[in-house]
């Protein structure tokens, strides 16, 4: 008798765990598309699934961490052009925020559906990922102490700089040490420890991008910040794993977006302060 009611209860039991894992297959899962390698879609009964969204939100102010409501919210442009682009397609957004350096890696193990984070498809990343049209175009700043008088790269000979690991300024000024003698590029994760750098004179200065440089700029007097003018740009883009269905509607609320004033609207709310 015991040999049968061990028998039926497992079978009871792989009933039960049946029916469980099939009911968490089902609605609005934060991880569906993102954890199975699999795009994500409508639920059932018409319900919104979840796109996972993979950030850097230190990066203001496209993306970063507001607390003025009590609450530890992450904001920003990025993350209404993401909410904006979701809801025309059916799907809700949950933002996940990481170093940037592992951005990219999150798209390659299908941990994010796509990533905002300012991103410039560079051919490098490329190579990783596939990119959206162009959103919105940005350049390159030197920031530094104000009596510092640094104002152009040639300035920085034999002088220490401090850029975002992972970054597109990383790049710049790796590619700046070439022809700059003495340059020397220290990377750190997280913006705000660039700027604590420059503050305390550990670097002479930070590449930073303009409109982020100047959010930093404005909460922190003593430092200035001027263009690097350059024929390059550093357009962002939206970052998709290689093969995702998503890009090619992503690209038409984009477009869209441009041409109905969406895009105008969201720029002059987060840069024109």
């Amino acid at each position: 008798m015991k040999k049968r009611t061990s028998i039926l209860s497992l079978a009871v039991t792989s009933l039960l765990a049946a029916a469980m894992i099939a009911g968490c297959g089902t609605g609005n899962q934060p991880q569906t598309g993102a954890g199975q390698g699999q795009p994500a879609g409508q639920g059932q009964a018409g319900e919104k699934k979840t796109l996972i969204m993979a950030t850097s939100a230190d990066y203001k102010p496209y993306e970063y961490h507001d607390l003025t409501s009590g609450k530890d919210e992450i904001v920003g442009f990025d993350i209404d052009i993401a909410k904006y682009i979701a809801n025309e397609l059916g799907y809700e957004v949950q933002v996940t925020d990481m170093n940037f350096d592992g951005l990219v890696p999150a798209l390659q193990t299908n941990r994010a559906d796509f990533v905002m984070a300012g991103m410039t498809p560079t051919p490098e990343r490329q190579k990783n990922a596939e990119f959206s049209d162009i959103y919105y175009d940005a350049k390159n700043t030197l920031v530094s102490k104000k009596e510092s008088n640094i104002t152009k790269p040639e300035q920085l000979a034999g002088k220490k700089i401090a850029v975002q690991l992972g970054s597109i300024q990383e790049e710049a000024a790796k590619e700046m040490s070439k022809t700059v003698q003495g340059l020397q590029v220290t990377s750190l994760n997280k913006l705000g420890e660039i700027v604590e750098e420059v503050k305390t004179g550990r670097v002479d200065a930070a590449i930073i991008e303009d409109h982020v440089a100047k959010s930093f700029v404005e909460s922190n007097p003593g430092l200035q910040f001027t263009t690097i003018e350059t024929d390059e740009t550093n357009g962002s883009a939206i970052a998709f794993p290689k093969g995702s269905p998503h890009v090619a509607k992503f690209n038409e609320v984009i477009k869209k977006m441009k041409e109905n004033g969406e895009m105008d609207k969201l720029i002059q709310k987060w840069f024109a302060q």
